[in-house]
């Protein structure tokens, strides 16, 4: 059967290079990717998923299935780009090593022995809708999670930061700078605030920290705002840490507000990820497959000081989230045009074949063997215990 999804790849390898070339040269905002959606989505029926488009009133959402029952193994697509700067880390291959993967195991397998799904998460750069899938109880009855990311190295799997997005806005009266007395601004609040999270941050545990950017704070120094706005990502390695800091941080807004008598308030503005849980024996496994395909060198676990929306998802179902380089070049900057256009190159065509062929083996040792299924659940139990 190895060797017959071998077979399959190679018969639609033209069309998921073509994919990523397609996204490649029409890069759309997050939840605005109609072109990509329709574009995959046909792929899709083409080869005979069971497509939901506009999934979950998600406009550029979609779920698809070949097959029925269990075990349900599960590939995600992402496909928005950075506005103006297009697909900077990639995403286009995303889709197409996720599409080639999930094609090539469909067809190779009988539709009683299991099912391949497909899901199309847009809007990764804003409050992804992976979130959004995963409190709506998307992936609660499916068994396993597998995607690859593009990057400048390859490594396996590992963990993520949690991620608590909060807004916090001021409001006070308007006046002159040089009129001002016996009374404190909104902008006086919001500096106030960055002054005391940066001293505050120096005792945040677990390697916690908050980054923060003022959106709204006056456009002339002649005038004082009436309100400013600010936005601030905190980020710990568990997002119970995360959550007690986002506690103190409310407190603080508070107590500015009370002691400077002016409004305050702070609120989420995005949805949180939380932090990814590995799974080492998934990670095993599809590190073999993808040594057997022909990528020798694995850098071990990368971990990860941003946040990513499959943090949320794993901690319902076991999820790997390793790193395929599509370069050669060591001095290419990762998240960058330069990046993008390497996207397109033949070294990362060759990277988006192998690394398909990995992920549909590494499906197929899942549907074939019950108990490697039931040694990476357990690790799952296990870990996810470590959370709490």
């Amino acid at each position: 059967m190895k060797h017959e999804i071998l077979t399959n790849l190679s018969a639609i390898k033209e069309d998921i290079l073509n994919l990523s070339r397609y996204l490649y040269e029409n890069p759309e905002e997050s939840f605005h990717e109609y072109k990509a959606h329709d574009y995959i989505t046909n792929i899709l029926k083409i080869n005979n998923f069971d497509v939901t488009e506009h999934y979950l009133d998600i406009e550029t959402a979609f779920y698809a299935q070949h097959g029925t029952g269990h075990p349900k193994i599960c590939y995600i697509c992402e496909y928005d780009a950075v506005n103006t700067s297009g697909h900077i880390v990639g995403h286009n291959l995303i889709s197409a090593m996720s599409l080639g993967a999930a094609i090539s195991l469909s067809k190779s397998l009988p539709k009683d022995k299991g099912s391949i799904i497909v899901i199309g998460c847009p809007g990764e750069f804003l409050s992804s809708s992976k979130v959004t899938m995963a409190k709506q109880g998307v992936f609660n009855d499916i068994d396993i999670v597998l995607m690859a990311h593009p990057d400048v190295i390859t490594a396996e799997s590992g963990s993520s930061m949690a991620i608590v997005p909060i807004k916090i806005s001021y409001k006070s009266k308007q006046g002159f700078t040089y009129r001002r007395s016996g009374s404190y601004s909104a902008l006086d609040a919001c500096l106030f605030t960055f002054n005391t999270l940066n001293l505050l941050a120096k005792g945040f545990e677990d390697n916690s920290t908050i980054d923060g950017v003022i959106l709204k704070g006056g456009d002339s120094p002649y005038l004082l705002p009436s309100n400013t706005e600010s936005k601030f990502y905190i980020r710990s390695s568990k997002m119970e840490t995360a959550c007690k800091l986002e506690k103190k941080i409310r407190e603080l807004v508070k107590t500015t507000g009370n002691l400077m008598e002016i409004d305050s308030e702070i609120c989420l503005y995005e949805l949180p990820y939380d932090e990814l849980i590995p799974n080492s024996i998934l990670s095993r496994i599809f590190s073999h497959n993808l040594k057997e395909c022909g990528i020798i060198d694995i850098a071990p676990p990368k971990d990860t000081n941003s946040g990513l929306s499959l943090g949320t998802v794993s901690h319902i179902v076991p999820c790997i989230h390793p790193y395929i380089s599509i370069t050669e070049d060591k001095n290419l900057q990762y998240s960058s045009p330069e990046f993008a256009l390497a996207t397109t190159s033949y070294f990362a065509q060759d990277r988006v074949v192998k690394t398909a062929h990995a992920l549909a083996l590494t499906g197929l040792d899942l549907i074939e063997n019950s108990s490697l299924l039931e040694q990476i659940k357990t690790e799952f139990y296990e870990r996810k215990k470590e959370t709490r």
